[in-house]
């Protein structure tokens, strides 16, 4: 009982009359939240996708084939999907520092067991527990999102927090490459190490968040948000009233929340698609070492950086708050290039372009069906079950991702054997034909149900 008091939120407190005081405080915890969930979300993501910049190595050193990967890899994309549904729906009671700090120091316990086990069993396990602890942070970041920060400057902070998925991706994919890839282009460390430095970081960003993510504004005794600003919406939400726990069994009878969910989830198909299989495509396809293959997705998270800021700007500035027109110009150019990047021209610089404009286009649309656009419809006060909601579609669409494409790989598995004066050498080709058409397929997909929710608008 006294664990849940420690996770609570507080309970409202009398607002306080200083209106000076008021404003600096506002001012000074919106400073807090945005450049801690942004930072400590990002160095989140390197406890999470450690995985995928090891998995080439783990092949070459026959623990783990391609399909045995791809089993690891979705459990923690299923972790994942549990973990961000059910901590969306707690982060609404949750006070929302402490909660994201414990995942923090949970992952970080997952990713040390990971470079301790060549086990299928054990790491498949502590890859799907990781998955949930790494669900604590989205819906605590959202959270934190929708209470700080009103309906028409949202979509330019939503923005600026989903950087933190680049800046995570970014620090991974070079930043883990360069511990193991060889001397000299990294430091030529074993695998393990790939996650072990990884849960270093997480264990900083988890007492950085401890000190510095604030709980709501009526439990500091502030006002809302909405008030202090003056900016309520004109829609009113016909499930704002009412106990959080009946509010959020609410929002799943608007259905345009369950297309959004199904949108997201196909986007994440192809997201995590180049995410888990980009860079082995690289490597096993196009010919790269390991270094440069990450260096390549390395410049699709950048880019991603601009773009999630950009639809922040571009939705609440050139479309009134407005995400559908939005999400249509960003996911064509999160679509377009997926066809120069897989059929277009062998060459190393038109590669490098098409892999930028898609992170840009991906970033945007990201952060639009992956969270934002479900906080604009859902009542603010359960904005975290709206993201767990949206969550749990999003990531069991990763994770189905991540097996069909292992299994669909190692399926395609050619075994040369030369004879060497050492012994017998195997060398293993994949085709990547199949899983190519399955991962652009879901983008059309998603591109599509998007486009369906044309009308649909934000609620107070």
């Amino acid at each position: 009982m006294q664990l849940f008091r420690f996770f609570a939120t507080g309970p409202d407190q009398g607002i306080k009359t200083d209106i000076t005081a008021i404003d600096r405080e506002f001012h000074r915890r919106r400073r807090d939240v945005i450049v801690i969930i942004t930072l400590c979300y990002g160095l989140a993501y390197v406890c999470r996708l450690a995985l995928n910049v090891v998995k080439k190595p783990l092949m070459d050193a026959g623990i783990f084939t391609p399909e045995q990967l791809g089993i690891i890899g979705s459990t923690l994309l299923y972790g994942y999907a549990l973990g961000k549904f059910t901590n969306g729906f707690l982060a609404d009671h949750a006070h929302v520092g402490r909660f994201f700090a414990a995942g923090l120091l949970l992952s970080a316990c997952a990713n040390l067991g990971m470079g301790m086990s060549d086990l299928l069993w054990l790491s498949a396990l502590l890859w799907g527990l990781n998955g949930w602890f790494q669900g604590f942070g989205a819906p605590s970041s959202v959270v934190s999102l929708a209470h700080w920060y009103s309906n028409h400057e949202r979509g330019r902070y939503y923005g600026i927090w989903s950087t933190a998925h680049s800046i995570g991706e970014g620090l991974t994919y070079l930043g883990v490459a360069w511990l193991i890839a060889a001397p000299p282009k990294g430091l030529g460390l074993d695998w393990h190490w790939g996650f072990w430095v990884p849960a270093a970081i997480c264990v900083v960003a988890a007492l950085l968040v401890l000190r510095f993510l604030p709980d709501r504004p009526r439990a500091l005794g502030l006002p809302s948000v909405a008030d202090w600003r003056g900016d309520h919406s004109a829609v009113a939400s016909a499930a704002a009233n009412g106990s959080v726990w009946k509010t959020q069994l609410r929002i799943l009878a608007i259905p345009s929340i369950w297309i959004l969910a199904l949108a997201s989830s196909s986007m994440y198909v192809t997201r995590y698609a180049i995410n888990s299989w980009g860079n082995v495509y690289l490597q096993e396809i196009r010919g790269f070492d390991l270094f440069d293959a990450n260096l390549f997705i390395f410049l699709n998270t950048a880019a991603g950086i601009l773009g999630c800021v950009a639809y922040g700007f571009t939705s609440d500035k050139w479309f009134s708050a407005r995400r559908p027109p939005a999400n249509l110009l960003f996911g064509l150019m999160e679509l377009l290039p997926l066809f120069v990047i897989f059929w277009g021209p062998d060459d190393p610089l038109i590669l490098a372009a098409a892999l930028v404009v898609y992170g840009f286009g991906l970033s945007g649309i990201l952060a639009s069906l992956g969270g934002l656009f479900a906080i604009d419809i859902a009542p603010k006060r359960v904005a975290g079950a709206a993201m767990g909601f949206i969550g749990i579609f999003s990531y069991v669409g990763a994770g189905l991702q991540d097996y069909i494409s292992g299994r669909l790989i190692s399926d395609s598995e050619i075994a040369l054997r030369f004879v060497t004066r050492q012994g017998e050498t195997v060398v293993y080709f994949y085709d990547y034909s199949t899983p190519i058409l399955f991962w652009v397929g879901a983008s059309v997909l998603s591109l599509v149900l998007a486009s369906s929710l044309w009308r649909v608008r934000a609620t107070d």
